[in-house]
């Protein structure tokens, strides 16, 4: 899109389209590597591996071979549903990762063939001239060509607040350079706060500044959560159980039958049966929704394993600008040698209206920066109608802050009159000194400036100064006589929701560990209204003196971390972890992302975060606020409770299958199990899981918790007790239903028929139990839309595979007596059911 080109500042023609689509072609877009996304092929490829899968395939195979087309399709099926199921979820976890990018994205204003166009900033080349104006964001690295009163926040590479005063390269050698002086260089990721320049590109992509902190992020390795660690342990010991019983009996019939294919096929229903495949499902279909309830609550899982994490967390780093408050300015105070005024909704005094005037005189019409608008805001508000509005003045000269003058001045021409008005706003030490106070006029103005600043306000200070029209302006702010207006402090609000949510954070054993820029006594005033300890306070160059060791003592009571800059957040992070805390840490900028990447839950900004810092982050806040991350918090930890009671559920049901595709062939007896039945059963168990389980509300004291250990098991002691007792009850019952029917000359199809009923009926109860054992109150059991899908769902499955033809004749079962399914029934019912009774005895 063609753009109409800037006035006042040089425009140079630029790159020609066709050199430039050259450049991008040779060198390659303006853009982050994207490193760790998997492609669909390679996932699919990692899911093939995957043992239950490997087995499925593998059994899947022999039935082909030997001739058996049903029970190789069914097989076939189920592997299906199971790798689809995780390659869908994988698949939306990308394209929401993507999306964001693309949201977030900046686009440049480029000039070329002596147009100016606005172009994606994926595709600015080295060469290109870029202009750049309040408001942008830098695309590239570059030198400034030419330049009018620009300011540079630089805060996301520097993690200095002040912006940075730029200028248009002294002497132009015709080549780009980097023995340019730092203050005629922009950089990518910056942000334009005042001012206008042209820019000619000196580095894109990986090669820019952001570009190679971006890089360094490759030498920090992502921790796997606790959860993946237990659940890949529990995996690997159940396949090194599975597949030595599956040879053993391999082994056991080939010598003591010599049918080797019989042999086979038990040793393989054995292992299908031991290898719990739920786990990895559990992990996905709990996670994944999990990840979908969080981006309700503005929480984006970048890496859906993140979800379980954050509810493990026990210290909680947060950012104070923009996620403790709400990253706006308003004046919150106006003091004047006369007088000190709050700012509330009733009128201002006059005694500060000149305060109010003079500081909206030194700043831009039109304003960008979050002070000055706040100074705009306040004028119209309070100032409309009278004589200390000036629209029609003409501003004549700026001078604009510099690095030894924290302050900017501008000189005003009022249509009638012939004196120029100058307006001043800066540090206040910056204005006593434009000012030459006396000494101690001096330091009163600087200890209010403290008592200001102990609020949790930023100060700026106010200054005016006045010259004919007909003297030429001096060279510098130092050449006016300026006189103090007054102080003025800015309050950038705390969340209206940060203080319960902080409290939440308490209750539930978290500590919020505030890291801030600002100076401690601004710190300690935002940490007194959020609520959070003031008591121990560490300061940045305290932290930066201390050892490892020291520094871990040192953060082991810590609240508040003021004086910090970006690099600082990788030591404390490191030092937290080695305390043995589960660090969740937040942050925005590019020197952000190391700590973000090291920390077990690295937490982006959406709103004002770098393309950097989100690829670092497991999770992304798109709303930038802190209750949000209570709120995800609040969803970890309900999901592991949820992982935890299905985990005991598969346990059970796990003992009682692989008994019953084991002992009937150690008896002697025709298998009972074959895999199409397995398969089935595994049906029926991950959506019990999945639904039923997962839908489980959080339990009432969720919040009130300490936060688990690192170490705290995925199912305990009394868990893997309490399994193994309810899967040997349902095993002892169904193979009790086996005998009885065993001796009413049944044929080896009916038998099967009703002891799969048994075994189903089984599986439905310890749904119902586990759950209820779950929540603590069996009151609960009715009423759950989840219970009340499963439960009839697996009944009809079972209905239809004990009468419907086509489906006996393909799980190998026969009709059976009435009185058979009863005895099944009954005796399945009574193996569970003592669990539910033993809990209510408890309960009274």
């Amino acid at each position: 899109m063609s753009l109409p080109l800037p006035r006042g500042i040089d425009v140079p023609t630029g790159l020609t389209t066709a050199v430039a689509a050259q450049r991008l072609k040779d060198e390659g877009p303006n853009e982050l590597s994207q490193r760790g996304r998997s492609s669909l092929l390679a996932l699919l490829g990692s899911l093939l591996r995957e043992p239950m899968i490997a087995l499925l395939v593998g059994t899947g195979v022999l039935y082909a071979l030997i001739g058996d087309a049903s029970e190789a399709i069914t097989l076939g099926a189920s592997v299906v549903f199971i790798v689809g199921l995780t390659l869908i979820q994988e698949w939306k976890t990308e394209r929401a990762v993507s999306a964001l990018k693309d949201l977030t994205s900046p686009r440049a204003q480029v000039i070329r063939d002596g147009e100016s166009l606005r172009i994606p900033g994926s595709e600015v080349v080295r060469g290109d001239c870029l202009v750049v104006s309040e408001g942008d964001r830098v695309p590239a690295d570059g030198r400034i060509v030419d330049a009018a009163n620009v300011l540079v926040d630089e805060s996301i590479l520097t993690g200095e607040s002040v912006p940075v005063a730029k200028r248009a390269v002294e002497t132009d050698s015709g080549e780009a350079s980097d023995a340019d002086a730092p203050d005629e260089h922009v950089y990518s990721g910056t942000l334009v706060v005042r001012g206008r320049a042209v820019v000619e590109v000196l580095r894109t992509g990986r090669h820019a500044e952001l570009g190679r902190i971006g890089s360094a992020l490759a030498d920090i390795d992502v921790e796997r959560t606790p959860l993946q660690q237990q659940t890949a342990r529990l995996v690997r010991w159940f396949a090194v159980v599975g597949i030595a019983l599956c040879v053993m009996l391999l082994l056991w019939i080939g010598v003591t039958t010599g049918d080797w294919v019989q042999g086979l096929l038990a040793g393989l229903a054995l292992a299908i049966s031991m290898l719990p495949e739920e786990f990895p499902v559990i992990l996905t279909v709990f996670l994944a929704l999990g990840a979908f309830r969080m981006s309700r609550r503005n929480v984006l899982a970048r890496r859906i394993a993140a979800v379980e994490a954050l509810g493990a967390t026990s210290v909680l780093c947060v950012d104070k600008t923009g996620t403790l408050t709400e990253n706006r300015m308003r004046i919150a105070a106006l003091w004047t040698p006369s007088m000190t005024w709050q700012v509330t909704e009733q009128p201002l005094p006059e005694a500060v209206h000149a305060l109010v005037e003079y500081g909206i005189l030194a700043s831009q019409r039109d304003p960008f920066d979050p002070m000055e608008r706040a100074f705009k805001q306040l004028g119209e508000a309070s100032l409309a109608g009278t004589e200390h509005l000036h629209g029609d003045w003409h501003l004549v000269r700026e001078y604009p802050l510099l690095p030894e003058l924290l302050s900017m001045s501008h000189v005003w021409r009022a249509p009638d009159g012939n004196q120029l008005v100058v307006a001043a706003k800066g540090a206040p030490e910056a204005i006593v000194d434009l000012c030459h106070l006396p000494e101690v006029e001096a330091a009163r103005v600087l200890d209010q400036a403290t008592t200001l600043a102990a609020q949790g306000l930023r100060v700026l200070g106010v200054a005016r100064a006045q010259q004919h029209q007909a003297r030429p302006l001096p060279p510098g702010q130092h050449d006016f006589t300026f006189e103090l207006v007054g102080l003025v402090g800015l309050a950038d609000p705390v969340r209206p929701e940060v203080p319960n949510a902080v409290a939440l954070c308490r209750a539930a054993g978290i500590r919020t560990l505030m890291i801030t820029g600002d100076y401690a006594q601004t710190a300690i005033a935002i940490a007194t209204q959020a609520g959070i300890d003031t008591e121990h306070v560490v300061v940045g160059a305290e932290l930066r003196e201390l050892s490892d060791d020291a520094l871990q003592a040192r953060l082991a009571n810590a609240s508040i971390v003021a004086r910090a800059i970006p690099s600082d957040k990788l030591r404390i992070v490191r030092a937290l972890q080695r305390a043995g805390e589960v660090v969740a840490m937040t942050g925005d900028g590019v020197n952000d992302a190391p700590a973000l990447k090291a920390a077990h839950v690295g937490v982006a900004m959406g709103q004002r975060g770098t393309d950097v810092a989100r690829e670092a982050a497991g999770l992304v806040l798109t709303d930038d606020n802190f209750a949000s991350i209570v709120e995800g918090i609040r969803i970890g930890r309900r999901i592991f409770d949820n992982i935890r009671h299905a985990t005991r559920y598969v346990l059970s049901v796990h003992v009682a299958i692989a008994g019953c595709a084991l002992l009937p062939v150690l008896f002697g007896w025709p298998m009972f199990l074959l895999p199409v039945h397995i398969v089935f059963l595994e049906l029926i168990i991950d959506p019990a899981c999945s639904i039923a389980f997962e839908a489980e509300p959080e339990a009432d004291d969720i919040m009130r918790r300490r936060p688990r250990s690192l170490t705290t098991p995925i199912v305990d002691r009394r868990g893997v007790w309490l399994s193994l007792t309810q899967g040997a009850f349902l095993l002892l019952a169904v193979i009790a239903t086996l005998t009885w029917v065993r001796q009413q000359s049944l044929s080896p199809d009916a038998e099967r028929a009703v002891g799969f009923m048994a075994l189903m009926l089984g599986n439905i109860a310890l749904i119902v139990v586990n759950r209820s054992h779950a929540r603590g109150d069996a009151g609960s059991i009715a009423g759950r839309r989840a219970l009340w899908i499963i439960v009839p769902a697996a009944l009809l499955s079972l209905m239809a595979t004990l009468t419907l033809p086509p489906l006996r004749t393909l799980f190998h079962f026969e009709p059976a007596p009435l009185l058979a399914y009863a005895l099944a029934a009954v005796a399945t019912l009574v193996s569970v059911g003592w669990i539910e009774l033993a809990r209510l005895a408890r309960a009274r």
